[in-house]
Formats: structure tokens, sequence, C-alpha cells
């Protein structure tokens, strides 16, 4: 429980509650609901962020001619949204054969809301990480004009170091920002053992709202090195990292740490 933005100490105890800084999963068959049930834990879902749409006009000014570029790269279902929204605002055609480069399979699928996508070339990593995916576009890169889908205010540094190492052509797209949801009554009336946070935007949040927030043993989650460095930058002590190898989900993750902890 946070009391005036700081974090009451509590004596260490088995892990009850979790928060999950994301939208409940529409689907009662999500994997974390079995986890939920298998370990006896209660998941709490609340977004830290929420998405806003950058108007076409204020796009516009970014001069970006979408319709230039031969493979667009996105690491997320709401690029993906604000990316059609923005080439329907704009009246802009997209060409037939476009590539598509996904951070993961389930983002690559949902393409199939916008496009036919088995007339369209679709690419994605192989288990979810930057690196899997740089090493699709590594196939590419020589024949690609690349337009990155982002965050005004949450690009991911990596990928963008990437492309300019491999001294690839590309542009960022603002097509959305981030803003912080207001949470300080959801954690000063429940007390989480477990926090999993899942982009720097949603770390950034927890300081918005509280900013002399202090750990004092709260478990903390990451997904992504991005939100690892943000979480790390912000003074917070990792027990949870996504994904690894080992632990290719949060989901996986957190099973992981569950285990642990029951065997101890």
């Amino acid at each position: 429980m946070v009391k005036n933005g700081v974090k009451a100490e509590t004596p260490p105890k088995s892990m009850k509650k979790i928060l999950i800084t994301q939208p409940k999963p529409d689907s009662d068959k999500s994997p974390y609901f079995e986890l939920s049930r298998k370990y006896n834990v209660a998941l709490d879902f609340q977004p830290f962020i929420r998405l806003e749409g950058i108007p076409s006009r204020e796009f516009r000014k970014q001069k970006i001619e979408v319709q230039n570029y031969t493979g667009v790269i996105f690491t997320s279902r709401n690029a993906i949204d604000h990316f059609f929204r923005i080439c329907e605002e704009m009246k802009v055609s997209v060409s037939q054969d476009t590539k598509y480069f996904c951070i993961t399979e389930a983002v690559a699928l949902y393409l199939q809301k916008f496009i036919l996508y088995r007339k369209r070339k679709v690419f994605y990593g192989a288990d979810g990480t930057n690196k899997s995916m740089f090493d699709v576009i590594n196939k590419h890169k020589g024949n690609e004009k690349f337009l990155y889908v982002c965050s005004e205010n949450q690009q991911d540094n990596e990928i963008v170091n990437w492309l300019k190492a491999n001294n690839c052509e590309y542009a960022l797209a603002f097509m959305y920002r981030t803003q912080s949801n207001d949470v300080k009554e959801l954690l000063t009336k429940t007390e989480y053992d477990v926090i999993c946070f899942f982009t720097p935007s949603g770390v950034k949040s927890l300081f918005d709202n509280f900013p002399k927030y202090q750990q004092n043993g709260t478990v903390i989650g990451t997904f992504g090195n991005n939100t690892s460095k943000a979480a790390e930058d912000a003074g917070l002590k990792l027990d949870i990292k996504a994904p690894l190898p080992q632990a290719p989900s949060m989901v996986a993750a957190l099973e992981q740490f569950l285990s642990g902890k029951k065997k101890s």
C-alpha cells in the first residue's frame, strides 16, 4: 500500500496480489488466469498509460510521405491501429508490395484486421525479442526503406540504434503519444506484492502519480530492455525480467518467479 507516495513497510510474506499494468485480457482463456488459479494469487489489471492518436494535420508536419516507404516496422498492435488510421485520414493508399516487420507473430496476425494477410509480405521475430526481429530485417535491409511507427515519447532506442548502425534508410513516424493515467486511488487502497510494467511510460506513470515512491520490498517485473532500463534508472530493483530465452513472456517470467517462491 502506498501512503503519501511512499510504500509502507510490510513484513515478508507469500505473494498474494499481483498488478498487471495493462488492460484485462478479453478472453477467459488467457494464460494470466491459469497462472492465477495455479498459484492462488489475485491478479488485477490496470493500464498505467493511455494512448492518444496524433491527428493527421499534426502528423503532416513531420513531412513523411508514407507511400515512399517499402517496409514498415511495428512493435505493437497500437502502432498498427494508428498507422492505418493516419493512412485513412490522409487518404494514403498503401502499396500491395509493402513489407511489414513485426516484433511478434501476434502483432503480425493483427494485420489481418487491415490487410489481406496472405497477399502481403509479413515477417516477424521468432521469440518476441528485438534481436529476432533484427535477424529478419537484416535479410531485407539492403533493398528497403523503413518506416518505424512509434509513440512520440516512447520509441525503442534499441531499434533506432540498430537501424543507424546497419546503415538502413529509415524514418521515425510519430503517430500517437502516451499519457499517464491516474492510479493514485488504486495504489493507495491496495497493497500489491508484485507490479509488472511493460513500457518505459508505465514506469514514468508510477512516478507521475507518486513522485516519492519507494519500493520497500515490492517485487517489480518488467517486459523489454527499455522498460527494464527505465525502471532501473528510476531506482527500482528488478526481480522479474522478460523476454528471456527461458521466459519469453511476462506470464512465463511470473510462472518462474512464483514456482521459485512456492518451493522456498
